[in-house]
């Protein structure tokens, strides 16, 4: 650097004599080189391979081991109680309140507690069962809009507002004037109050009592966290890229980070369409029927961590920035919503459990931001503080007990 400003090129006229030139020329020398020692210092972002994770002691990412080990005993002793049989904890959850309740996907008997912290890039602690593939709920819906996201960056969806019927092969599931309205934005966003029926479940299961009779709201105007909608948008999605949403995600993400092969992404026994003369399912954004993402804490690390380094994974550009910075900025209809699971901390907004209105976490940065799955399965990723937390079938409501003793664990005498 210091030979560039050495060499730089001054035009004749400009007034400097070449006495004036060569004063400058030390300082300038001696700021390129403070800057370059600077740079020194600063080693480049580390990446696990495939395969391995290098993990370094509490200490030497400037974290209070008793601390952390607290952390990590707190999230144990709130583990989930509720029975590890899915297929019968979903039955036993969701059926008094959708008499119609039926499984259409795959469910899978869950681990127990289980979780890693990633500091700088490297393993600061893990527990439980990390390598084991489990069910991911919602957060599901988070590795649906990166699909999007990348449909978007290659501009196979032109424009956010673009109605999303006009990317469909039919009119059918948008022929009336209400849902020929809707937008891929309002449909990330969870506002679209899109109207039907998607593989025989109505828009109207598992709403509140008196849902069904409410009236229309303007698309884009009204929060609802419903799954038939996300199923909606993933086969919006599936239109776009003609094919199976797995094998984009496998391609464009999971391959690059270097993820495993174990996981895998589901839809429902009945949710297969015909693409370009081949039969494809048609997968779905979260576990409420069953399906949806099954995958391991490793993956679901690495997921966090290409998002915490800005959508780059080394020197690959994965997901745009511009599209990390809209998914994580909240929509008019939801104060604490960006896309589909994008939770931003928003502080003002109370907790409200698995109605997924939002999760506010006091103890953590409010530029933090949180994918929430039900059991509770968390990615949490903390940019001011250089952190990725997975932590799966915690308690929801000690979730800012854990997170905030995670956080407390780092000396600040460290740096950032």
């Amino acid at each position: 650097m210091a030979k560039s400003v050495a060499a730089c090129y001054i035009p004749t006229g400009s007034g400097m004599t070449l006495r004036f030139i060569t004063a400058m020329l030390p300082g300038l020398a001696a700021i390129s080189a403070a800057a370059v020692a600077s740079a020194a210092e600063t080693p480049p972002a580390y990446f696990p391979a495939r395969g391995a994770w290098e993990r370094r002691s509490p200490a030497e990412l400037g974290m209070d081991a008793a601390r952390l080990q607290a952390a990590i005993d707190f999230a144990i002793a709130n583990q989930n109680p509720r029975t590890r049989d899915l297929a019968l904890d979903l039955a036993q959850t969701l059926r008094d309140g959708e008499p119609s309740f039926k499984l259409l996907g795959p469910t899978r008997p869950r681990g127990g507690m289980t979780g890693v912290i990633v500091r700088r890039g490297y393993v600061a602690a893990a527990w439980g069962e990390p390598d084991r593939v489990d069910m991911t709920f919602s957060v599901t819906k988070s590795f649906l809009t990166t699909v999007v996201g990348l449909a978007w960056q290659e501009g196979l969806i032109r424009n956010l507002n673009d109605r999303v019927r006009d990317y469909m092969p039919s009119p059918e599931l948008f022929a009336t004037e209400h849902n020929a309205r809707i937008t891929w934005e309002q449909l990330l966003r969870q506002s679209s109050n899109w109207i039907g029926t998607l593989w025989d479940v109505a828009d109207s299961a598992g709403q509140p009592e008196g849902y069904a009779g409410q009236p229309l709201h303007e698309p884009g105007t009204v929060f609802n966290y419903n799954d038939v909608r996300v199923n909606l948008l993933a086969l919006a999605t599936l239109n776009v890229w003609r094919r199976p949403l797995p094998q984009v995600l496998r391609d464009r993400v999971m391959d690059p980070i270097g993820a495993s092969s174990t996981w895998r992404w589901h839809g429902y026994d009945n949710s297969w369409v015909v693409l370009d003369g081949a039969r494809v399912q048609s997968v779905s954004g979260g576990g409420h029927y069953g399906g949806g993402m099954f995958i391991n804490v490793w993956d679901m690390a690495r997921f966090g961590y290409l998002f915490l380094r800005g959508g780059k994974w080394g020197d690959r550009r994965v997901v745009s920035e511009k599209w990390i910075a809209m998914a994580r900025t909240p929509g008019p209809a939801n104060p604490a919503y960006g896309f589909a699971n994008w939770y931003p901390n928003v502080r003002r907004v109370p907790a409200l459990g698995s109605g997924g209105v939002g999760y506010a976490l006091p103890s953590a940065p409010a530029s933090s931001v949180l994918f929430h799955g039900s059991g509770a399965n968390i990615i949490y990723m903390d940019w001011e503080h250089d952190l990725v937390v997975v932590v799966r079938w915690i308690n929801d409501p000690a979730l800012d007990g854990f997170i905030g003793r995670v956080v407390g664990a780092i000396d600040r005498r460290a740096g950032p």
